[in-house]
């Protein structure tokens, strides 16, 4: 079962050579759909509509892409495709799916190919209900970390998917980790991360202005997106503080967390199956998340 829950289907689209990709989540129909963004610096599609003030509330597909904003192109392939498949709202004069989207930026360069709708598309049509492979694969395959001292000292990132449960409840989360910061393991050590030396300078500690090591704009070039599925029943009010709280996962495994140069953005589906309490899917979705993003870099 992908991300741990029965009738989800995950998809990605890897282009190896330009070093950039797409991961589709495609939930069964019904499924409830939220966001919550606490990065500075995100980029996203129906942000609106499936945030906390929004009057969306089914969710048909989330788009995880690279390239940063020219990638979310790749979700209207997913829009196509849904359509065919009848995927989403059943209105009188047509079908209208909801798909969310969230980038990272990955782009290192100006003449880098964008992924379009076609990239979606492919995605879709490889999904299957098994997990796909963590590290460089899907939206994973352009990301870094680490780079607080400069992005002359960062480390690859990548996709991870971490399950977390509790009885008959299942919170699964697929993440890309192109985080400014360096991914930590529970214990609070370093996994991956700057290969700067230590008492070189670092933001927040001193301004980015001030690292040689930054070229001018890229430091804004990073965030943690991802996607929570659970089969817990909640309420719309409910799912977008999950999402929110979700974050602490983020902040359990990535140090600086959610910084103003980060986009972090996760979206969460319920299947609606499960009855619980908002606060249990919160503790397992913290644990997902951050389980999530130490597998994307081990």
């Amino acid at each position: 079962m992908a991300l741990g829950i029965e009738e989800v289907q995950v998809g990605c689209w890897t282009d190896e050579e330009n070093g950039t990709g797409v991961t589709v989540v495609l939930p069964p129909k019904g499924s409830l759909g939220a966001l919550a963004v606490r990065g500075g610096a995100p980029g996203t599609r129906e942000a609106a509509a499936l945030g906390p003030t929004g009057s969306g509330v089914e969710c048909h597909a989330v788009v995880l892409c690279g390239n940063s904003v020219f990638g979310l192109a790749a979700a209207d392939g997913v829009v196509e495709w849904c359509v065919e498949q009848g995927r989403g709202l059943e209105l009188a004069s047509a079908v209208v799916p909801v798909v969310g989207a969230a980038v990272v930026f990955d782009i290192t360069g100006p003449d880098d190919p964008r992924p379009g709708p076609l990239a979606g598309r492919s995605a879709c049509e490889a999904a299957t209900s098994a997990d796909p492979e963590s590290g460089r694969t899907g939206v994973g395959r352009g990301c870094t970390v680490g780079k607080a001292a400069g992005r002359a000292f960062a480390s690859l990132g990548g996709q991870g998917i971490g399950v977390a449960q509790s009885g008959d409840l299942i919170v699964g989360a697929i993440v890309a980790v192109n985080a400014f910061g360096d991914v930590l393991n529970s214990d609070g050590s370093l996994i991956t991360g700057s290969t700067a030396p230590p008492d070189a300078p670092r933001y927040p500690y001193v301004p980015i202005d001030d690292i040689s090591a930054w070229e001018s704009g890229e430091e804004k070039a990073n965030t943690t997106i991802g996607c929570l599925v659970t089969n817990a029943r909640l309420t719309k009010s409910e799912a977008c503080r999950v999402a929110d709280l979700a974050h602490t996962g983020i902040a359990r495994a990535i140090d600086p967390p959610h910084t103003s140069v980060d986009g972090d953005a996760l979206f969460l589906l319920a299947t609606q199956d499960v009855t619980t309490t908002p606060d249990l899917v919160t503790e397992l979705g913290t644990e997902a998340v951050a389980l999530a993003i130490r597998n994307a870099v081990k």
